[in-house]
């Protein structure tokens, strides 16, 4: 992997990290699920984008996911120190979070979790945002609509004037306003859709493509009309991989035998035993998954800095066994998470086509 982590970029962007010459004003785009690879694999489709100059590829951490890459971004931490450490994840022995959503997982009444887990607690850490606002810098967060005061981005995203925007258009708009306003400023703004096309789809399939050129088509209407003394960064928070050789851990006994919860994602799994049976569960799993994952105990992740440094207080967030697909494997759960399960694109992994992001920047012409 790389040098320079996700983790690093704001704070960077901000400071004259990376090599770049500061700015007064700084805006970062996040294109979910922008991975390295495939961006590489298809410049044809992004010809703006791939003639940007790259200051990465960054390395994002583990799990490669939404959840767990926002908040390494938002709050400049790597996953061990904010703790959250997948798109489902072990508060306590009732509770399991979706940390997208911030409800009950697997759940069919989707129970709101804002109040009994409040988002700033579950995340203590002070973002980048909030340290950005407390030094005076206009800090702007433009993302969808329905993401404002959602768990999440209390959680991660937390500290700017948070901005609505439903489409292409309003999302360069604003981005653009808030980039123009005067002063120092910092600007995040989010996309989701190549994300979706890659999971509905799979990641390179046409309609995948034809994404990535409307995101290339964006960034390129953004870049022309920067202020000459802005900056605009892009970085995704995750590559994908097309998974097409699962195994099902809610058919499969030997799976759940031992098993107190199952947590984190297909590619990325964290498995929580029963007490006195992690080593008979780490054995098992390891037996059945084979070379289609790197299976290791909890201490062995920690040791290896899968996660980072880890706080004591997020360690049993950590599953006994953590299995890491490999290749186009993964463990689904057919029932607990049957639309999860069906997506043709996943990450969460530890492999270069998930962990690797670019960084690529645009300046406004003097």
């Amino acid at each position: 992997m790389t040098d320079h982590t996700l983790a690093e970029v704001l704070p960077g962007l901000l400071n004259g990290g990376f090599g770049l010459e500061p700015a007064r004003a700084v805006a970062l785009l996040l294109v979910d699920g922008l991975g390295s690879e495939l961006l590489a694999a298809h410049a044809t489709d992004a010809p703006f984008l791939s003639a940007l100059p790259d200051a990465g590829p960054l390395t994002v951490g583990f799990p490669s996911s939404t959840a767990t890459s926002l908040a390494s971004l938002g709050t400049g931490l790597p996953p061990g120190a904010h703790g959250l450490l997948g798109t489902s994840l072990r508060l306590s022995d009732e509770v399991v979070m979706d940390t997208l959503r911030w409800t009950e997982h697997g759940t069919q009444g989707k129970v709101d979790l804002r109040e009994s887990w409040v988002p700033e607690s579950v995340q203590p850490a002070e973002t980048v945002f909030e340290r950005a606002a407390a030094a005076g810098i206009g800090v702007t967060v433009v993302s969808q609509p329905r993401f404002r005061g959602s768990g999440l981005t209390r959680a991660v995203l937390r500290g700017g004037d948070y901005v609505g925007a439903h489409a292409f258009g309003d999302l360069a708009a604003e981005v653009l306003t808030a980039l123009a306003a005067p002063g120092r400023r910092l600007v995040y703004g989010y996309h989701a859709d190549l994300d979706a096309m890659g999971h509905v789809y799979g990641p390179g399939s046409l309609p995948w493509r034809l994404q990535l050129a409307q995101v290339d088509r964006l960034v390129e209407t953004v870049a022309a009309r920067l202020p000459e003394d802005a900056l605009l960064a892009v970085t995704g928070d995750h590559g994908m991989v097309t998974m097409d050789h699962p195994v099902d851990a809610d058919t499969h006994p030997d799976l759940r035998a031992g098993v107190r919860t199952l947590t984190g994602e297909p590619r990325a799994r964290h498995v929580h035993a029963e007490p006195g049976a992690a080593a008979d569960v780490l054995a098992a799993w390891r037996s059945v998954l084979g070379d289609a994952a790197w299976t290791v105990s909890r201490e062995q992740a920690v040791d290896e800095g899968w996660f980072g440094p880890v706080s004591p207080r997020f360690a049993d967030r950590i599953g006994d066994v953590v299995a890491a697909a490999r290749g186009t494997s993964g463990v689904i759960r057919s029932k607990a998470e049957a639309s999860l399960s069906r997506m043709v694109g996943q990450h969460g992994s530890l492999t270069p086509a998930e962990r690797l992001v670019p960084l690529l920047v645009a300046r406004g012409v003097r």
